[in-house]
Formats: C-alpha cells, sequence, structure tokens
C-alpha cells in the first residue's frame, strides 16, 4: 500500500508528533509511506533523521503541484492539518488516490469547511469530541485517538535542566502548551498566582512556542510579580524528559480536541489537572487527575495545591493514568486501526 503524509505545519506540536509517530509505525507494517513536510520545519528534520521519505514542500501552491505531478503513484493521501486539506480537496478530482483526513480539534468551522469535508473519502477524528461537529452533517467518522510512544530519559539532560533552573528541593508544576488564545495561558498564570498566595515551595514551568497571547501573558506574570516562579521556557525539543521532572501537569485550554499532552504527561508519571474540554474528560476519568472548570482558576490553584499535599493521591492518580495510556493509546494499536481504515477505503477485506 502506498501512502503520501501530509502535514505542512512549521512546529512541533502535538499534531506533528503524531503525524510522525504514525508514518514510523506504517513503515514497520510493510506500507510505502511519503511524507510531505513544510520545508525547513521541525517535522522534516525529524522524519529526516529517522530515515524516513520525506519531501519539503514550501507552500500550499507547492503542495498542489507535488499532488499533480504524482497524481497516479499513491494510494491513499492521508491529510494531517486542516490548512493541507484545503489544497488536496482542490485537487482530489485529478487524483487517484483515495483521500483519508484526521481531524485533531474540536473547534466551530467556517461555513464553507464542510465543503471540503465532503470531498473526504475517510473521515477519522481523535476523539469523540472532535467527531461531534462533523457527525453532526452527516459524515461517517472513524475515532482513531491519538498515541504516545516512550522515550527512554536523557539523564545528562534532565540533571542539566533541574540545575539550570534551580529545581532542587521544589515541586514542579508546569504545561506544554502554546501562548494562543485556545489555550488560555492567562488563566494558567491566575491560578498559578493564586497558589503561590498560599504556598511558595514550587516552580511552575511553561514550555510551549510563541504565539498571539505572549506578550499579555508575559505582561500578567510582571503584572502580578511572579517572575520569580512563573518560569517561561519556551520550545525544547525532547519534552518527554520535562514530563519527568514534573509533579503536576496543568492544562487551562478551552478547547481541545483530545489533548495529547495529557498522555504523555500521563507516560511519564506527572498527575494532572486540567479543564474540562474536549476529549479531555474521556482521558482524565473518576481515577486519572483533576477536572475543573474552564477559567476557573481558583479551582485550579486548589487541586495544585491538593496534589502537593498529598503525595498518595498524586500517585495513585498517576499510577491509573499510566496504565491506561499503556494499554489504550500506544502507537502499534493506533497504526492498526488506521491500516484497517486504509483497507475498507480502498475496498480490501485484508
Amino acid at each position: 500500500m502506498k501512502i503520501l503524509m501530509v502535514n505542512l505545519e512549521k512546529g512541533w506540536r502535538g499534531g506533528e508528533r503524531q503525524t510522525f509517530s504514525t508514518a514510523s509505525e506504517l513503515h514497520q507494517h510493510g506500507c510505502q509511506v511519503t511524507l510531505l513536510a513544510r520545508k525547513g520545519g521541525a517535522l522534516y528534520a525529524r522524519a529526516r533523521q529517522a530515515g524516513l521519505t520525506v519531501k519539503e514542500i514550501g507552500t500550499n501552491a507547492g503542495l498542489a503541484v507535488y499532488l499533480l505531478m504524482h497524481r497516479n503513484a499513491f494510494d491513499i493521501v492521508h491529510v494531517q492539518t486542516a490548512g493541507a486539506l484545503t489544497m488536496v480537496a482542490l485537487v482530489k478530482p485529478l487524483l487517484r488516490a483515495r483521500v483519508v483526513y484526521t481531524r485533531r480539534t474540536s473547534f466551530p468551522i467556517k461555513s464553507r469547511t464542510h465543503l471540503k469535508w465532503n470531498r473526504v473519502d475517510a473521515f477519522a477524528a481523535i476523539s469523540a469530541a472532535a467527531a461531534e461537529l462533523p457527525r453532526s452533517l452527516g459524515i461517517e467518522v472513524s475515532i482513531i485517538p491519538s498515541a504516545m510512544e516512550f522515550v527512554p530519559a536523557d539523564a545528562e539532560q534532565i540533571t542539566q535542566f533541574a540545575e539550570d533552573y534551580e529545581l532542587s528541593g521544589k515541586y514542579v508544576i508546569a504545561t506544554c502548551a502554546a501562548f494562543s488564545p485556545e489555550k488560555d495561558p492567562l488563566t494558567c498564570v491566575r491560578a498559578i498566582n493564586e497558589l503561590w498566595k498560599k504556598r511558595q515551595d514550587f516552580v511552575f514551568l511553561h514550555f510551549g512556542a510563541d504565539g498571539r497571547e505572549f506578550q499579555a501573558t508575559e505582561a500578567l506574570v510582571h503584572e502580578l510579580g511572579l517572575e520569580q516562579v512563573y518560569r517561561i521556557v519556551g520550545f525544547k525539543q525532547n519534552i518527554e524528559d520535562m514530563y519527568r521532572l514534573m509533579h503536576v501537569f496543568l492544562l487551562t485550554s478551552m478547547s481541545e480536541g483530545m489533548g495529547s499532552s495529557v498522555l504523555e504527561a500521563f507516560l511519564y508519571g506527572a498527575t494532572v489537572v486540567s479543564t474540562k474540554v474536549g476529549g479531555v474528560p474521556d482521558l482524565i476519568g473518576d481515577d486519572r487527575g483533576i477536572l475543573c472548570e474552564v477559567g476557573d482558576y481558583q479551582s485550579i490553584a486548589a487541586a495544585c495545591d491538593t496534589l502537593l499535599e498529598n503525595e498518595a493521591l498524586r500517585t495513585a492518580l498517576a499510577t491509573e493514568a499510566e496504565k491506561l495510556v499503556l494499554q489504550e493509546y500506544n502507537v502499534p494499536l493506533m497504526a492498526e486501526r488506521y491500516v484497517a481504515l486504509y483497507r475498507a477505503t480502498l475496498g480490501q477485506t485484508e
């Protein structure tokens, strides 16, 4: 089976990690996978380093040219982002391949979005929340959750980072989220401020790429006098090691398709406090973390305080969370589900 996988995002966020893991595992299944990635982007660099077949694309127009030049070369074109789907849907009538699309968000859509959705041959969503809107439009959706692949620890990097940020003897609370409106970083700052009023035995680390809310976040940190506790770290290449330093992982989003960062926290032992958004409540359930209402920074602060005070609770929640991600959200299982979807789309029985 010849598969063209498309993700033209520049950064290295959850969607790009999932694209990379899917392409890598499908290659192990014997599929011939070609990955189209953004020129100069992190996904291209990772895929090339891993020895995957990857091509650089600079623009959406470049994507259209590539598709037309290779219109008969692939069985499946698997689109991983909404932006790329626009161009793929436009040229689809000229392609021999079937188009598969994975939706990773639960955002409301523009009125014209359903037009390109209707050109997809097979529609996948990473959670019930991400599937709800297309299903309401009469589109058949297969739910294929994101997955996590365990990465061994880099002890030297962990030790060096802990020294650089003077973490010894302190609790570590952290988030991994871009400074974008849907991640609601301002609520995150307010929650840490509320917690800081009660206790000063922790450090908060904000890992994430720049975004529209960066300056507002930085300004609020300064306004509240939190510079010594609220550390804006930025993007880290090997983020998996950073989860290993966390006692509590915090997610204050207003919208999430699934919450792949929650799964990463589960995998590396950080106990989760999150807002009740998208597919996150399905992940956390009753015994794998603490859920709070969107924007309720006081409850978020109280939840973090409870976990720092109660090591036994923290450990119990983290243990149940790890069991879930290992059993239900592993990469081989995700790849098997995609192979089954591809075969069904092509009308193959095996």
